[in-house]
């Protein structure tokens, strides 16, 4: 790391400085640059494409701009929207952890699912459902008694 910054040249340490100050950060999360604006703001939690478009087009930003062509305005913009209005990142999961928790303690039919580690919508657990029950467990078979 530091021979690669000795052997830089100087304008492009600056411009490498640069691409890292011009990263938009929103919520805690940077957003990849190279994306447009509405696919960039789907990497926070919480925050999908209709809410995407919602946000943008609240703030008056054209869904194809790209992240790294936001402008301080329009980045502002997208933050106060998303903290005054949208639940995102820490306090939507801690939300949902609670809903879940509520759940098991209350002893509901999807509560004991999760408790279990088990598909709760209804879905047949006899051949898949391998992503909630985890790697499958091999049972070794009785061996028949011999006369």
């Amino acid at each position: 790391m530091i021979g690669e910054w000795l052997t830089m040249s100087a304008s492009r340490r600056l411009q490498k400085h640069k691409t890292q100050e011009n990263m938009a950060r929103i919520s805690g999360i940077d957003l990849p640059k190279n994306k447009r604006g509405e696919i960039g703001l789907t990497y926070i939690y919480g925050i999908g494409r209709s809410t995407a478009q919602k946000i943008l087009t609240e703030a008056g930003i054209d869904f194809d701009t790209k992240v790294q062509d936001w402008n301080d305005e329009q980045l502002n913009a997208i933050r106060t929207i998303i903290n005054d209005q949208i639940k995102v990142e820490g306090s939507l999961r801690s939300e949902v952890q609670l809903n879940i928790k509520r759940l098991m303690d209350i002893g509901c039919y999807r509560g004991t699912r999760h408790r279990k580690g088990l598909p709760l919508r209804g879905q047949r657990t006899k051949n898949n459902s391998r992503t909630r029950k985890g790697k499958r467990k091999t049972v070794a078979n009785k061996k028949k008694a011999t006369k």
